[in-house]
């Protein structure tokens, strides 16, 4: 189990080095930098030249990738090339809003998976089967703008339950539940139809094996084979799937948080790309990055101990 977790995060961390330099030479060699930002209309060479030896983006690339990677090893993320500020206290105090997205979605997102999953597979080929796997089809088909757009509509616009936006809104976001049950609504309801569906189909292969038709034979009560014998098993694929759900979370966070105008990691993000300010994207990849091989390594642990097939087909 050692071995196996020690190779999955040594793979991620190579994994994130590699992404990492990537972003880094494709946002520094695209036309315009936070030099040219910063001076504005001010657009003299002069100036400019000075703001980028001021900002040490006159040096060779793998000097500053070097410089850059060094800071991270010692916990140093930088400081934003446009505000100054500690590119660590600018994703600190936006990390708030997305983790409580994240978080909540997960809550409501994993249970409720499960739950219709379950329900589908004992009620295979029957009415709540074919309404449950319709619904998760049609849904799963809708964009996350589209459904941000319609349930703003309807719920905060239309009947006025909850806020359209987080615009004027101060406080910690959890307390304020007008602000994110359209968002987290958004955010669950496509995973929610994969992994009710991908848990539906391990469910019923769990249900027909001959070893769950034995234990019914013997009289044991099918809720209990269901619950205790059929699912445990058939989380093993759902379990990494929800790895990959999280990924997308992270990603479908940054486009609910822009669109509901929640101030977390999303709009952070658009402000870097759009102000060219490297050191606050590479903040920002590098936290993203670790998250996912956290979730990834987490999930591939998880399921090699509930099946440890798994690990050899991972």
């Amino acid at each position: 189990m050692i071995r196996y977790a020690g190779v999955r995060v040594g793979l991620g961390l190579a994994q994130v080095l590699g992404v990492l330099g990537i972003v880094f030479v494709v946002a520094s060699v695209l036309p315009g930098d936070a030099a040219v930002v910063i001076a504005a209309d001010d657009a003299d060479p002069g100036r400019i030249a000075q703001l980028r030896e001021t900002l040490g983006l006159d040096r060779p690339l793998l000097t500053q990738f070097g410089d850059w990677l060094t800071g991270l090893i010692r916990g140093d993320l930088g400081t934003s090339a446009i505000s100054g500020r500690p590119v660590a206290d600018m994703l600190a105090s936006a990390l708030g809003p997305t983790l409580t997205l994240a978080i909540l979605a997960l809550l409501v997102l994993i249970p409720l998976a499960v739950a219709l999953g379950v329900a589908a597979a004992v009620g295979r080929g029957r009415r709540m089967d074919r309404v449950i796997s319709g619904v998760a089809v049609a849904f799963y088909a809708a964009p996350e703008f589209a459904l941000a757009i319609i349930l703003v509509a309807v719920f905060a616009v239309g009947l006025g339950l909850f806020a359209p936006t987080a615009v004027g809104a101060s406080g910690p976001l959890l307390m304020q539940p007008e602000l994110w049950v359209l968002p987290v609504v958004v955010l669950v309801i496509r995973p929610v139809c994969s992994l009710a569906r991908l848990v539906r189909s391990s469910m019923i292969t769990a249900l027909e094996s001959e070893p769950t038709r034995h234990t019914l034979r013997l009289g044991v009560p099918l809720r209990r084979v269901v619950w205790r014998h059929a699912l445990p098993g058939s989380l093993t694929p759902a379990t990494q799937h929800l790895a990959r759900v999280t990924d997308w979370l992270l990603g479908g966070v940054v486009v609910v948080e822009s669109v509901f105008a929640l101030g977390g990691l999303g709009q952070v993000l658009v402000s870097a790309v759009s102000s060219r300010d490297i050191p606050l994207l590479m903040g920002l990849v590098a936290l993203f990055g670790s998250i996912t091989v956290t979730v990834n390594t987490i999930a591939d642990i998880v399921a090699f101990r509930l099946n440890r097939t798994a690990g050899a087909t991972a």
